[in-house]
């Protein structure tokens, strides 16, 4: 047993891997092992024999399992030491930069108005983007001579001949969902309708695409008293001053009497100051909803009345955040988002602020 001993001790110590450690495991106390034959010679033995033999036996197979315990884990060590030394990490280096995304600004001041409006009590509504011409012309009270109508001013839908179907167009402002909307719900009822609309325009100020928002609030005794008080709550919850309006009278098919609606400023350097100041700016049409727009949402003007504005969302966005060309919204250059974007967890709400 000495020789066993000293024979395996010494083949563990020299082990080179794991490998070779497995296999004098095996050779030494595996099922096969020398040291596993030895204690089945045993029962051959006296009684006073397996006496010395046994505890003997038992003291070396211990032995070497502690050995190759021992060895397994020298060597477990020296691998991961020699892991450390090539996979090495400088930890003074500067970070690597993250890329993140940003929130266009569209989208950025679509959710503050929604928000802003929201907290006045005012849902959202969706309509489509291609519509028949009823709805986009003849529901709003828009006569068939009228500019809006002209093929150089809005898309029209290609037909095919022979299709007696109303014409259908590319809607140039969100007021179709007005109509939709008074169809489905009725009186009363208060919601903007944001969204794309479409009108063959394109200069600095002006794109082929763009984005609406309209506001409409139909009860028993409404007034332009209510209209006023609730876009001058929206621009001093959006500019985040109090911001005064001045109402100019118009004409708008759609709505008796009409107003566009200027709201107070001042110009320096070139810029606009929105809140101060004794300069006016145009920002949106509004009015009374005319009677026969009522009629065509299914609503007596008996009955019911309201009123409705409209503005641009990417107007007031290059208003707001000082974008000079409305084309650059529609560039998609990554200099010019990264510049104007917003941080994609920001979400705007009134308590937390709409925008930082």
């Amino acid at each position: 047993m000495e020789d066993l001993r000293n024979k395996y001790i010494e083949a563990i110590a020299n082990a080179a891997d794991e490998a070779a450690l497995e296999d004098l495991r095996l050779q030494a106390v595996g099922k096969k092992g020398e040291v596993s034959l030895k204690m089945r010679e045993l029962g051959k033995m006296t009684p006073e024999e397996r006496q010395v033999a046994g505890p003997a036996l038992n003291a070396l197979k211990d032995e070497i399992n502690a050995a190759l315990n021992a060895k397994k884990a020298a060597l477990a060590d020296a691998a991961l030491d020699a892991r450390l030394k090539t996979e090495w990490l400088d930890v003074t280096l500067p970070v690597r930069e993250q890329r993140r995304g940003t929130i266009h600004p569209i989208s950025q001041v679509w959710e503050e108005v929604t928000a802003i409006f929201a907290d006045m009590g005012f849902s959202v509504a969706e309509g489509p983007q291609v519509e028949d011409d009823w709805y986009n012309f003849d529901a709003l009270n828009i006569p068939s001579h009228h500019p809006a109508r002209a093929e150089m001013d809005t898309f029209y839908m290609h037909r095919e001949e022979g299709d007696n179907r109303p014409p259908h167009v590319l809607r140039t402002h969100t007021s179709p969902v007005q109509i939709r909307t008074m169809q489905e719900k009725g009186a009363p009822v208060r919601f903007i309708c944001p969204g794309r609309v479409y009108r063959a325009d394109y200069d600095q100020t002006h794109t082929p695409m763009f984005h609406q928002v309209e506001g409409m609030a139909i009860g028993k005794d409404i007034s332009m008293a209510n209209l006023k008080w609730v876009l001058e709550e929206f621009f001093s919850a959006y500019f985040g001053t109090s911001v005064k309006t001045r109402f100019r009278a118009s004409h708008f098919p759609f709505t008796e009497p009409s107003a566009e609606v200027d709201i107070q400023c001042s110009w320096e350097g070139g810029t606009v100051k929105v809140g101060e100041g004794d300069g006016w700016l145009e920002v949106l049409g509004s009015g009374m909803i005319h009677p026969k727009v009522l009629q065509a949402g299914g609503i007596d003007p008996e009955e019911w009345q309201g009123f409705a504005f409209g503005m641009g969302i990417d107007r007031i966005a290059m208003l707001k955040y000082g974008i000079p060309d409305l084309r650059a919204f529609f560039d998609s250059d990554l200099r010019w988002l990264k510049h104007y974007g917003f941080a994609p967890l920001d979400v705007p709400t009134l308590h937390g602020g709409l925008s930082r």
